[in-house]
């Protein structure tokens, strides 16, 4: 489906919830879900993330069948209207059979199949990639942020193995925001690269949170350029996905970033 390290793909955001921290209510109604994930082909995107559960701290939480009932529609239309790969964000194995019942590609698990172990037998069978993300929410015991992921993410990639999941199937995101401090989240930006030790793909998930709305004092909408930094970072310590709001930007940015950085890709045109 991919090829990593020839360029940085881009995830586009679309979540179909009242409640979402940047964007909740814009897409809840399915014409303007349709419109924005058209949207977002025709400005570059390589994915489609869908969203029906806010996973913003203190969002009130969604039952699986509400959750396929919003999704359900929407993957519907959306799969009828584009033709680049659509994931879900989900954590709930019954949701991901779900809509893997009506061929969706990847499944983007917020708590690294840690939360119920059976999602990884799900992912299995259905043999399509697995974005496992660290989760620091309910572990505060942790002296390094990066020693912490670390652990967290082997044992999700134990938990995957052990249910056969391919090797090739697995990518890995830091968590950025994901119970971590601002301190810690400047650190994961800061050290990205060492999950490249892990051996699998990373995807980065900085998009319009507060991690740079702290340092800019700006609401949501208004981070594009914050996010466009860590973007750029991001590539420069080997993401492979980047997963924004803001298509057409951070792609430009991407593409300037991947010119400079993979000096074995030449089918760039800047």
């Amino acid at each position: 489906m991919f090829k990593f390290g020839t360029r940085t793909y881009i995830m586009g955001i679309l979540n179909v919830t009242p409640d979402s921290f940047s964007d909740g209510g814009d897409y809840f109604d399915l014409e303007d879900a349709i419109y924005r994930a058209q949207q977002m082909v025709e400005q570059g995107a390589d994915i489609i993330d869908i969203g029906a559960e806010s996973t913003r701290p203190g969002a009130e939480k969604v039952s699986a069948k509400e959750e396929i009932k919003r999704l359900k529609p929407v993957i519907k239309a959306i799969k009828d209207k584009v033709s680049i790969p659509i994931s879900i964000d989900t954590y709930k194995p019954e949701v991901a059979k779900a809509v893997l019942e009506m061929g969706v590609d990847i499944i983007n698990d917020v708590w690294g199949l840690q939360w119920d172990e059976k999602m990884a037998e799900v992912v299995a069978e259905y043999d399509i990639p697995i974005i496992i993300m660290y989760n620091a929410r309910g572990n505060k015991e942790r002296t390094s942020i990066m020693e912490a992921m670390t652990d967290f993410l082997n044992r999700s990639i134990k938990l995957a193995k052990e249910a056969g999941v391919k090797d090739g199937n697995i990518i890995l995101d830091p968590g950025v925001g994901f119970g971590t401090t601002q301190e810690e989240n400047l650190e994961i930006m800061r050290n990205i690269s060492e999950l490249k030790n892990l051996g699998y793909p990373v995807l980065l998930g900085t998009s319009r949170k507060s991690m740079i709305g702290r340092i800019l004092d700006l609401p949501p909408k208004e981070r594009v350029e914050g996010t466009v930094a860590t973007t750029v970072m991001g590539i420069m310590q080997g993401v492979d996905i980047v997963r924004v709001h803001d298509i057409k930007e951070n792609l430009r940015a991407a593409k300037v970033t991947d010119a400079i950085v993979r000096k074995n890709n030449l089918e760039l045109k800047i």
